[in-house]
């Protein structure tokens, strides 16, 4: 039969929608048509920035190979193989497991595929084109567009040129893979398999299935395909298409996950399997260039916020695909890349982009998998992991990305706080509060989105989930996103008052004295179970004084915070130890633990946090925090070698941060730590390697704290410029604490322009070497100024 026009086909198909919005995270529900542009305003291809290949992507490496596509809620690794391509296409709610609050035989969590559950891929779609093998075709070559939000592969065979896009449209909410043609034709089959032996229906122009997880939830499918020109039919359980200039591909899918622990994290009222086919169904009547031309509207709206030049690379480097320009800039250490170097920090803000919109916050790997065992359940890690994925958002001019995770530790809480009510004090648990006494929430070291916990309690993961969710909060000045995350920040400080208890220390000079410390816990990920340790000390440290604050803005509980303001100043603050010339991580001198440990635990008052500080704390400490750092070493997995960066450029050593920096950047070869074809972030499991989503958007965020250092009340420019990117560069739109932005010039080493706009901030003092300036704005005010005038 020939292909129905789009006009005709939701009476073809004959879906209608199903499901309704839901408040919170927006979930898998009908939504009103978007508006539509006429035509794409694309950045011109000489001007975008890409990531490009020779060869399509081998499906055996998909995972290192694969272009990532993603809206936020469902997400796809493609393959571009003109014969044979592959999507895997994940959504962020197919999730196994549950509640998880039967605690092992230790008081701890379970932590397995079946009471925890794990992240999982929700199908595979395939493409195969008749007759366009590698023998075929020619001039192939296969790109991620990160200005425009695209993957796309071009190719000829004899006098027929062939192109393929993909892309997530967050206002469609599908996937669309869109094959054009000039001089050809297309001729072949897309077929749409599910993960967990489901059974595929076609019928017309569309293929389906639906089903169920042993913990209830449901899920579907959908793909339909619509030609200009040839046929489009069912031929079995596949969809077959013959002779068509173009073909429309448009693929839906999604589970009755809601954010809502009342109805235990599931809508009855969504009927994934009649959404997904409205939802696919709805797209394909719209033309392939205005369907694009939405896509690009809406993520430009956020990819242009923010610019970054660090100066040009050469003509021979632009020359090579990314791949071996990765290889060249690892192999040849001396000579930089810049543009390079500023494209991984776009890549950072293209997977917040396409990875954190408006449902569920971003995993251990995104949204990104290639199977249905991925390492550690790509869970939600609350020790580094979860924290790190959100660190660029708010530089990068991404703040409305960071909403996912508020919203999730919203939509997460009653449930954190009902297990934390039955399961804390147990008494095999080695971590519980000792004097008996609980109050608000705690979590696990792992969480999924089922409101379960797993592995170990991790008392502290409260404090450092509030800090992550603060820190949105110091980016926008949001005063309704405050009273969002109130309840989660005030929980977790109840929890602190009921835990913390009473030791004398002996203080250098002789003297001894009472303070608090925190209970027995475990400093992240090694060394002993211990009271006191630096990296509880700190976090509670900041999430009492960020409950002052919010106390006082919101008009609450002011009683509480008083409470909690005199707990703070007796709180125990970690020393430098007369050993090893460190800032201890315990509350000893000894090193109790791995000296070249992968994680910084001891310094999260530093970075991420603030307390100690190199303009305001005493040489002693900040010479502890630096032996410290020189200690725990230049290598480790990319998080810790972006996490280290960053210290490092708290510290202004230009030198050592981008080094850091340039580590991240290395390839992945042999299993090893670096960066993939598609660079991903490769952790190393020794025989093989996983992809970590942190250490992309880690490393990126440290990219720009070596351009611009804020807090509430500091801004300073270029305090860890590196020399590779001093001759001449610029940033704009990048964020700043305090409710501020910035755009920036410099050359020679030296800031010659910064525009400092409010975005809800009012004052601040703007430093650049011992050039100072305060300035005072009202939002949506800006002033311009010239460092050194």
């Amino acid at each position: 039969m020939s292909a129905p026009s789009r006009r005709d086909f939701l009476r073809l198909t004959g879906v209608a929608g199903a499901g309704a919005a839901i408040g919170g995270a927006r979930p898998f529900a009908a939504h009103a048509e978007p508006a539509r542009p006429v035509e794409p305003d694309l950045v011109p291809g000489a001007e975008a920035t890409t990531l490009w290949y020779r060869t399509p992507a081998r499906e055996d490496q998909i995972i290192r190979e694969g272009l990532p596509i993603g809206n936020g809620r469902l997400g796809a690794l493609t393959g571009g193989d003109p014969a044979d391509d592959v999507l895997y296409l994940t959504d962020g709610s197919f999730w196994s497991g549950g509640r998880n609050d039967v605690p092992t035989d230790d008081g701890q969590l379970p932590y397995d595929g079946t009471g925890f559950g794990s992240f999982g891929v929700l199908a595979q779609v395939r493409v195969a084109v008749t007759g366009h093998t590698p023998q075929a075709y020619a001039d192939y070559r296969r790109q991620l567009d990160l200005s425009n939000g695209v993957v796309s592969a071009s190719y000829r065979i004899g006098g027929a040129h062939y192109r393929r896009e993909v892309y997530a449209s967050h206002p469609d909410d599908v996937v669309v893979l869109r094959l054009t043609a000039t001089g050809g034709t297309h001729s072949g089959s897309v077929s749409l398999l599910g993960t967990h032996d489901e059974t595929t229906a076609a019928a017309a122009h569309e293929a389906s299935f639906a089903g169920a997880l042993a913990n209830g939830l449901r899920y579907a499918a959908a793909v339909t395909a619509v030609g200009v020109g040839g046929t489009v039919s069912a031929s079995g359980d596949k969809l077959t298409f013959a002779g068509c200039r173009e073909l429309v591909v448009v693929i839906c899918g999604g589970t009755d996950y809601s954010p809502d622990a009342a109805r235990s994290f599931r809508d009855a009222g969504i009927d994934p399997l009649a959404l997904a086919r409205a939802k696919a169904a709805a797209a394909a009547r719209v033309p392939g260039d205005r369907l694009l031309a939405t896509h690009v509207r809406d993520y430009r709206r956020l990819y242009d916020r923010m610019t970054i030049d660090l100066g040009p690379s050469a003509p021979v480097q632009r020359a090579l695909d990314t791949w071996s320009r990765i290889a060249v800039r690892y192999t040849d250490p001396t000579t930089a890349d810049p543009e390079l170097e500023a494209t991984y920090v776009r890549y950072g803000r293209y997977l917040t982009i396409t990875g954190s919109r408006d449902r569920l916050p971003m995993n251990l790997q995104g949204l990104w998998i290639h199977d249905n065992t991925p390492d550690w359940f790509a869970d939600y890690h609350t020790d580094i992991n979860v924290q790190m994925n959100y660190w660029l958002a708010g530089p990068a001019g991404l703040g409305e990305c960071a909403v996912a995770l508020a919203d999730y530790c919203v939509s997460q809480l009653p449930v954190w706080t009902d297990v934390t009510r039955r399961l804390f004090n147990d008494p095999r648990n080695r971590f519980r509060n000792s004097s008996g006494k609980l109050a608000g929430w705690a979590i696990a070291f792992s969480t999924n989105i089922h409101g379960g916990s797993g592995w170990v309690w991790h008392p502290s993961g409260n404090a450092w989930l509030c800090a992550t969710l603060w820190r949105h909060y110091e980016y926008s000045q949001d005063r309704a996103y405050l009273a969002k995350i109130y309840p989660v920040v005030k929980g977790a400080a109840e929890f602190w008052r009921s835990r913390l208890v009473t030791t004398t220390v002996t203080d250098p000079g002789g003297g001894s004295r009472e303070v608090l410390v925190d209970d027995t816990a475990w400093s992240p990920e090694h060394g002993p179970d211990a009271r006191g340790n630096t990296y509880a000390q700190e976090l509670a440290w900041d999430l009492f004084a960020q409950f002052r604050i919010a106390s006082e803005r919101l008009g609450r509980d002011a009683g509480l915070a008083a409470e909690l303001q005199r707990m703070q100043a007796k709180l125990y603050l970690p020393r430098v130890s007369p050993k090893t010339g460190w800032l201890e991580e315990w509350m000893t001198p000894d090193n109790l633990g791995e000296t070249t440990h992968r994680h910084l635990s001891p310094l999260v008052g530093f970075f991420p946090g603030d307390r100690i500080a190199a303009d305001t704390s005493p040489a002693e400490l900040l010479d502890g925090v630096r032996e410290l750092l020189v200690a725990r070493g230049m290598d480790s997995f990319g998080w810790a070698c972006a996490w280290r960066s960053l210290c490092w450029s708290r510290l202004k050593d230009a030198d050592r941060a981008y080094q850091l920096f340039l580590t991240v950047l290395r390839p992945s070869m042999n299993n090893g730590n670096g960066t993939s074809a598609n660079l991903f972030d490769m952790y190393s499991q020794g025989s093989y390697t996983i992809f970590q989503i942190d250490a992309n958007l880690g490393g990126a965020a440290a990219a720009l704290e070596m351009l611009l250092y804020s807090r509430p009340g500091v801004i300073e420019l270029l305090p860890a410029l590196p020399h590779a990117w001093a001759a001449k560069g610029s940033v704009t739109g990048v964020g700043a604490r305090g409710g501020f932005e910035v755009d920036l010039t410099w050359r020679d080493g030296r800031a010659t322009r910064a525009t400092v706009r409010s975005v809800g901030g009012t004052a601040t003092e703007v430093r650049s070497s011992s050039w100072r300036r305060t300035i005072t704005l009202r939002p949506g005010q800006s002033v311009t100024l010239t460092p050194g005038r």
